[in-house]
Parts: C-alpha cells; sequence; structure tokens
C-alpha cells in the first residue's frame, strides 16, 4: 500500500477512532480544553443537467443541439486545525468539474495549502502558502457548501484557472477584525499562463493574459459588519446562514498586478497593461422570526473591471461540450456566455427561507433569484444572465436538492466586426450535495 493511500485511511478513520466530539462533526481534540485541535469535513456536490447547447456546439467533432450530462461539480476533502495557541493549518483537496467528457482517473490534488501564525489576538494573522484568501469581493472566494442558489457569481473569481488554481494562488497574506471592521490582504505570485487551458496562447488585437514572466498580484478585500461578525477562521465567505445569524456588511475590494495583459497595436507593436480591479458589494442575510425559522438573503454587487483593451471571457462550469464548427457563435461551446471583461458589471441575488417546518421532518424550501448584468467595452449590447430556482434544505445545507434554471445570452460578430446579442439560451440543473 502506498504512501497516499496510508494518508487517505488515517485522514478519513482517524477520527472515529478518537470518537469525534459530535455526531455533527469529524472533530477530535489535541488539548483538554478543545482550543487546540483538528477536523475534517468532506462535500460532494452531483450534477444532473439538460443544455440548449451553443449555436455549432459539437462534442468530439458531433453536433449537439442539446446535452444531457451528470457529473460531480465538485467532491471535497478538507483537515484542519488550531494546532496551538498561535499556529493554524488548513488544506483542501479533492476535484472539480467530472463529467462525461472529463479525462478519466484523474488524482485529486491540493486546492489549499497554508500555515499561519496568530501575531495579535483576533486582530492581525499572518499565512502562506496556496491559499483563497483573495481581494476583489465576497464571492471571490465562495463558501461552496453554503451558497444560496445553484452555483457562486464566478465572475467575481477574476483570474480562475488563467493565473491560479480555481481561485486559490501562491500568497502570503494578512487578515483580522479591528472593532467591526474585517480585513484581507494579500500579495500573489501569478501562475504561468503557459499551464493554463483557459485561453488562447496566441497574442491578438484585444488583451490577454500575458505569458511573460508575471509581476506580484496585490489584492484586498474590506468590510464593515454592522450587525452579527463573521467568522474569518478560513477565507470562504458564506453564502447563506439560514436565520442563523443578523448579517449587515458593505465590502470594498481591489486587485492590482503590473503588466498582466498585452495586446497588439498596429499589427506588431506589443501593449502592455496592468490588471485593475475594483468592487463594492453589500451582504443581508437576517431572521425574520426565528422561532418560525424564516429567513431572508440578500447580495449586491457593483465591479469596475480593467482588464485591457477589450478583454471578455466565456466560462461555462463543467462544460458538456468541447468544439465547435463553422456555425459557432462568440459564446463557444456547450453552456460557456461570456462572464467575465473589461467594463462594469452590478450583480445581484436573493432568497427567502420558508419556515423550518413547512415541509415537517422533511426540511424547508428556500427560492432564490440572481443576475448578471454587464456592460462590456467589447459589445454593443449589454449581458445579461438570470437564473432562478430553489433549495430542498433537508437538513440545513448538510442535505441539500437544489433545482436551477439559467437563460444566457448569444453574441454573434457582425460584418461590421461587431458583437451583438439576441438569441438566449436555457439550462435546467438538479444538484444534489451532501457535506459533513
Amino acid at each position: 500500500m502506498n504512501v497516499l493511500k496510508k494518508i487517505l485511511i488515517v485522514c478519513l478513520l482517524f477520527p472515529f477512532a478518537l470518537h469525534a466530539q459530535s455526531n455533527k462533526e469529524l472533530k477530535f481534540s489535541l488539548s483538554e480544553d478543545g482550543q487546540h485541535y483538528v477536523k475534517f469535513t468532506f462535500l460532494n456536490q452531483v450534477w444532473v443537467r439538460y443544455n440548449q447547447s451553443n449555436p455549432g456546439t459539437t462534442v468530439f467533432d458531433t453536433p449537439k443541439s442539446s446535452t444531457f450530462d451528470i457529473g460531480l461539480r465538485r467532491t471535497r476533502i478538507q483537515v484542519f486545525g488550531q494546532l496551538s495557541d498561535k499556529v493554524f493549518v488548513y488544506t483542501q483537496f479533492g476535484q472539480n468539474n467530472l463529467n462525461y467528457i472529463s479525462p478519466r482517473k484523474q488524482g485529486l490534488f491540493f486546492l489549499d495549502a497554508i500555515s499561519e501564525y496568530k501575531v495579535a489576538d483576533k486582530y492581525l494573522s499572518i499565512g502562506g502558502g496556496l491559499t483563497g484568501w483573495n481581494g476583489v469581493s465576497r464571492y471571490s472566494s465562495p463558501s461552496i457548501g453554503s451558497i444560496l442558489s445553484l452555483d457562486a457569481p464566478l465572475y467575481q473569481q477574476a483570474t480562475n484557472d488563467i493565473t491560479d488554481q480555481f481561485v486559490r494562488k501562491f500568497s502570503i497574506y494578512a487578515k483580522g477584525q479591528i472593532a467591526k471592521l474585517d480585513y484581507r490582504l494579500a500579495v500573489s505570485t501569478p501562475m504561468s499562463v503557459q499551464r493554463s487551458s483557459a485561453q488562447d496562447a496566441t497574442i491578438s488585437e484585444n488583451s490577454l493574459f500575458s505569458s511573460e514572466p508575471a509581476k506580484a498580484q496585490w489584492h484586498g478585500y474590506f468590510k464593515y459588519q454592522f450587525k452579527d461578525e463573521e467568522s474569518n477562521l478560513t477565507p470562504y465567505a458564506v453564502g447563506s446562514y439560514l436565520g442563523k445569524k443578523s448579517i449587515f456588511n458593505i465590502g470594498i475590494g481591489f486587485m492590482f498586478q503590473p503588466d498582466a495583459l498585452w495586446h497588439l497595436e498596429n499589427v506588431t507593436n506589443i501593449v502592455r497593461t496592468n490588471l485593475k480591479l475594483f468592487t463594492i458589494d453589500m451582504f443581508y442575510d437576517m431572521p425574520i422570526d426565528e422561532s418560525k425559522g424564516n429567513a431572508v438573503t440578500a447580495y449586491v454587487a457593483f465591479s469596475n473591471n480593467d482588464y485591457g483593451k477589450n478583454y471578455v471571457r466565456n466560462v461555462g462550469a463543467m462544460n458538456p461540450a468541447n468544439s465547435t464548427n463553422g456555425a459557432g457563435s462568440f459564446n463557444g461551446a456547450g453552456s460557456a456566455f461570456p462572464m467575465i471583461g473589461t467594463g462594469n458589471t452590478i450583480f445581484s441575488q436573493v432568497g427567502y427561507l420558508f419556515p423550518k417546518d413547512l415541509l415537517g421532518n422533511s426540511g424547508t424550501l428556500q427560492p432564490f433569484a440572481s443576475l448578471q448584468y454587464s456592460d462590456f467595452e467589447l459589445f454593443e449590447d449589454a449581458m445579461v444572465m438570470y437564473d432562478f430556482g430553489v433549495n430542498w434544505l433537508i437538513e440545513g445545507h448538510r442535505y441539500k436538492i437544489s433545482a436551477n434554471y439559467q437563460s444566457r445570452p448569444v453574441f454573434f460578430q457582425t460584418n461590421a466586426n461587431e458583437y451583438t446579442g439576441g438569441k438566449r439560451k436555457g439550462m435546467v440543473v438538479m444538484q444534489f450535495q451532501i457535506s459533513i
């Protein structure tokens, strides 16, 4: 039996052997008072999906006007703990986006691996490693197990898989809370664009991330907490507290990297531009009647993003197709749409949690809706994506079934070299989530 298998067995079985402190947690103490501990978590999200394909979509060169697929959107294991009064360690490994067209027999990989030292109580901790302590906005690092809608607002994961690994970066960071102000600051070494499959390496008249050795990336996020304080043990922001807390926050974030992008001017002249992102957002999560357990959750964000001249990136989460033919659109294959780009974006999201006994012993329901409105520099028309659905919360976020419909625009390039949107395509997803 190899070393990796032994480590996995220890990680999964050791908590049981030491009698976990609660049947709700895989956790055991390293000290008598429980202040020093190690904790284990597991999460699995299964998608069952029907998608209306973008024009010209093919799957391994076979035209597909629509697709049906089943896949693993996320499978994660966390191991973390407070090893001493000052030292905290956090690791997360797993897989994302495995479906019928994915390479087979992929191995687990580390998403996070950090070491952290507490300098001054809750006021300042410093750490480093492969981490999601990112700037820009609340959901640049979402807590995937507590997302309000089917998925996080992925446009806030500004460099996802281009110069990072599923939003994680090689960083050193500082974080803490001073009175009602929660802050995080980080400096990162961007990963090599040459190792990314998320963009074309060919330089063109529209901006792309430069393949030259990258300069340091600086980013941060500050939020003022008017009501209850949120935990900052890990970088990942909760999507819905299900009436357990009273939260009202306003946040401001940024990201800056010199010469991060480049484009061609006058055919041969290379122009290098800075990455400059700014967001202001508001998160509201409030119980309505604590005895009934109903609550409302709302989020709104405004982003001003400068990725350089005419930058637009199409994103399709766990895309069910992998190519296009001559009838293709700007969107590309499958479920992708223009999600990230130079310009302004407004995102809003709202959800209502019904009383906890709505379905008796079978839990309750939480309908939700989201809207992304982006005015990208490259396009003549605004990009408008909306989705809506409902969570069936069988036991909170631990056992949850979600149904979601998404409507996305399709953009085409005209003979006048302009990009306009007209047609729309839809996608229906059922997700089953289990988390421990």
